[in-house]
């Protein structure tokens, strides 16, 4: 394409003489085919347009564009115009000053044109006329000629000439707009089929990426046939060789041929081998080489159709990545009558699926193809709802959107009523406050008196020593609740033979005090004795509660401990066995193995601590509450796939899936059978508190991090494969709920040891799900990973935090803990 590419548009819809009807396409015409001839991405011609001139400018101008054509330049002259004849058959385009009984002098001869053509140098040169020769006229329709014209006798003869006319010797040329309304000019049915082959592509029928000349007339046939079959273009090409008027990006791939060592693998009588080249195959549909991609798509839909069923529909999952997508199925716009809105499509999926072209279904829907995507510019009708659609194609299939566009009515103005203002309303009495109705009653002050060893020394110790009871109130509930009582709570009163004590600090105020710290497991103060308070009193003794004798296993917390240790032999017990069609859950479930046997080993230990008389007090328990909760990841997994698979009729799940689900109910059982012995047992007294210190606040951060980590790479995945991401979702979120859930749920326990052995066993599930989740980003080789890495530093750090938490929880005092 070497040389100047030079483009010459004449458009005459106005006339001077009244006997010539006025033209509403011409103007639009120009401006359509100005603008794609213009374009370099897709034509890159020099474009002049001479709009509603006389006709001695028109033929200066047409002279000029010859003149001056070089031997390698190319040459495009298109007429929008009337076309007449006179009594002798010669044929002349209008121009504004053109009078129908005076053609010679006052409009543009065909045979002027024809001898500006043969007198140019150019060997390149093509005449496209928008104009008709016939005298058929429709009613209601504004047409551009009459009586009778062989056009292209007009222009025969001469090389490296072709000639387009819209219309043959017997028809006319319909315009894009009836004159007798208002509404804006639209181009007509040839010139819109023009700009639309040359803009889009669609005229590109051999899919090389360049428009030729023959293929853009072909085009142009069926195109203003399929909207007008009364209108039929016509050609004469004299030229060698084929003459490219643009670029195209409707450009066919060709495949690439599959490697030996894959092809062969495809071949392998090994499903498994099979599956492998599955996965490979799907790794090189992701490349920005199209033909390699493309050969890898073909490759696909063949063992999709031919192969065994499970290879077959692993083929067809790899081909759903790379089918065309968009960001939105449908696209609904408003503006006011005959105006225009705006909205974009963008295009997702890998390289080979964003090779796609737009095609609009109706002429107020404008598409314009941009970087990942297209523009649209859609005009409203003159009321209601237009509806129409945009068809996005490419190698890989085709996908549908919807556009609708609202004609919005015009709001007509409101007559402005002056109101009178209202006036000021009068100030409402302030009623006084009322006063407190309760007095706060100040503690008398108490100078520092000397602590004596026997009081400050904790209060544990004092209960673990006494023997004797302290007069309970009247009251039906157990002595161990008044223990925990708040410090507003009443004390009981004095044992027989106590000794008495101001009133500015009871032996009673002191054992409720220390007792709610306990309660609380807030840090130990030192007790202040009254002054009047001896330095040799006796301790004061503490009711023990009348429970059952200290060491019986509670039979709440031996069901949980057995149950904890069965459900850890079934999950082993069925990691080996088939899960789905013949794959075990290994195989299936990539990296699910690990968070299960993660989850087992935590619920096999806490069951045998929970059995151990030395730790099935609390310590086993706790340990087994936080796997409890650590299993609804893999509970609520398994139990969803079920789900989901039942709704699609398939009842292909086997042992090893029944085997895992039957260990993760054993395991949230044993969890919640763990919570109610920890409430059952008087050595805990477990409650719950606010969040105290600063490594309990990190822990729920870390958590909190972790859940955004995971939710970060869940969006960058979905974004990269939405069809991938569909299948991992449930390890993300799942991940992410259990990720906040277990640090909020274990630093509210009370007592904090409790708490930070829920929190131990937690984590480790945690970290358990780590697995699943990067195996499901591991066959994106291109995707970030950013969401993953913030998730493991997370956890990582939690784990570090609960080691923290786990020391300052043992030197601090712990009640009646074991």
């Amino acid at each position: 394409m070497a040389g100047r590419r030079r483009a010459l548009i004449v458009a005459n819809g106005e006339y001077d003489n009244a006997g010539l009807q006025r033209l509403g396409s011409p103007a639009a015409d120009a401006d359509a085919l100005a603008g794609v001839l213009a374009d370099r991405a897709i034509s890159d011609f020099d474009v002049s347009v001479v709009r509603n001139e006389t006709a001695h400018v028109v033929q200066a101008e047409i002279e000029d564009l010859c003149a001056e054509g070089g031997p390698d330049d190319v040459l495009l002259l298109h007429f929008s115009c009337h076309g007449l004849k006179d009594d002798s058959g010669g044929l002349y385009f209008a121009a504004r000053n053109t009078r129908p009984d005076r053609l010679r002098s006052t409009a543009v001869p065909a045979q002027f044109v024809q001898q500006c053509i043969r007198q140019s140098r150019s060997r390149s040169i093509v005449l496209l006329l928008d104009c008709c020769y016939g005298g058929a006229f429709g009613q209601g329709v504004a047409v551009r000629a009459s009586g009778d014209a062989n056009v292209l006798d007009s222009f025969r003869g001469g090389r490296g000439r072709a000639v387009i006319t819209a219309s043959n010797s017997i028809e006319y040329a319909f315009e894009g707009a009836r004159l007798a309304s208002d509404e804006p000019a639209r181009p007509s049915v040839f010139t819109s089929a023009l700009v639309e082959g040359l803009r889009t592509g669609e005229a590109d029928r051999d899919e090389d990426g360049w428009i030729a000349l023959g293929e853009l007339y072909e085009y142009l046939f069926d195109r203003v046939r399929e909207r007008n079959p009364k209108q039929t273009p016509s050609r004469d090409i004299e030229m060698q060789g084929e003459l490219y008027l643009a670029k195209s990006r409707r450009r066919r791939i060709k495949p690439s041929p599959i490697p030996p060592d894959l092809a062969a693998a495809i071949g392998a009588e090994n499903p498994f081998t099979r599956l492998g080249a599955v996965a490979e195959l799907r790794r090189r549909l992701s490349s920005s080489n199209l033909p390699v991609a493309m050969g890898a798509f073909e490759a696909l839909k063949t063992m999709s159709s031919t192969d065994i069923e499970h290879v077959a529909a692993a083929a067809s999952d790899a081909l759903s990545f790379a089918v065309v997508r968009v960001d939105t199925p449908s696209v609904r716009l408003s503006a006011a009558a005959d105006s225009r809105a705006s909205g974009s499509l963008r295009v997702l999926g890998p390289p080979v699926a964003r090779e796609v072209r737009f095609e609009a279904s109706h002429s107020w829907i404008v598409v314009t193809e941009v970087a990942g995507g297209a523009e649209l510019s859609v005009t409203a009708g003159d009321a209601g709802v237009r509806r129409g659609k945009v068809v996005v194609s490419g190698p890989t299939g085709e996908v549908v959107v919807a556009v609708e566009i609202e004609a919005l009515p015009v709001a007509e103005p409101e007559a402005v009523v002056a109101e009178a203002e209202p006036e000021p309303a009068a100030p409402e009495p302030v009623a006084p406050e009322p006063a407190a109705s309760e007095a706060v009653v100040s503690e008398p002050a108490v100078s520092e008196p000397a602590v004596s060893e026997a009081v400050a020394e904790p209060v544990a110790s004092k209960l673990a020593a006494s023997e004797a009871v302290v007069a309970e109130p009247a009251t039906s509930e157990p002595a161990t609740s008044e223990l925990a009582a708040p410090e507003s709570a009443t004390a009981p009163e004095p044992a027989v033979g106590a000794v008495p004590e101001p009133a500015a600090a009871a032996p009673g105020s002191v054992v409720a005090e220390q007792t709610r710290r306990l309660a609380t497991d807030s840090e130990p103060e030192p007790v202040v004795a009254a002054e009047a308070q001896p330095a040799a009193a006796a301790p004061v003794p503490v009711a023990r509660p009348a429970t059952e004798p200290a060491g019986a296993m509670d039979p709440v917390g031996g069901f949980a401990g057995v149950v904890a240790i069965a459900g850890a032999v079934f999950a082993v017990a069925g990691l080996p066995l088939k899960y789905r069609y013949g794959y075990s859950l290994t195989q299936y479930r990539p990296g699910m193995e690990s968070a299960v046997l993660i989850v087992a080993a935590c619920a096999l230990l806490a069951g045998i601590l929970t059995l151990t008389p030395r730790t099935r007090s609390w310590t086993g328990p706790a340990l087994l509450f936080g796997t409890g909760l650590a299993a609804l990841f893999g509970l609520l997994r398994f139990l969803g796939e079920a789900i989901a698979l039942s709704q699609n009729g398939d009842t292909e799940l086997k042992t090893g899936y029944t085997f895992a689900l039957l260990a993760h109910i054993a395991w949230l059982v044993a969890g919640a059978s763990a919570l109610a012995a920890l409430r059952r047992s008087p050595a805990v007294a477990l409650g719950a508190g606010r969040v105290r210190g600063w490594p309990a606040w990190v822990a729920i951060g870390l958590g909190v991090a972790a859940a955004t980590g995971w939710i970060v790479q869940l969006v960058d995945l979905n974004t990269y494969d939405s069809s991938d991401a569909g299948r991992a979702t449930a390890y993300f979120l799942l991940g992410a709920l259990l990720a906040v859930i277990v640090p909020v749920v274990a630093m509210t326990l009370r007592p904090s040891p409790v708490g930070c052995a829920v929190l131990a066993t937690g984590t480790a599930g945690l970290l358990g799900v780590l697995a699943p989740t990067f195996a499901a980003v591991a066959e994106e080789s291109s995707l970030a990973l950013g969401g993953q890495l913030i998730a493991v530093v997370a956890l990582v750090l939690l784990a570090a935090d609960t080691a923290v938490l786990a020391v300052r929880a043992r030197n601090q005092p712990n009640g009646r803990q074991s």
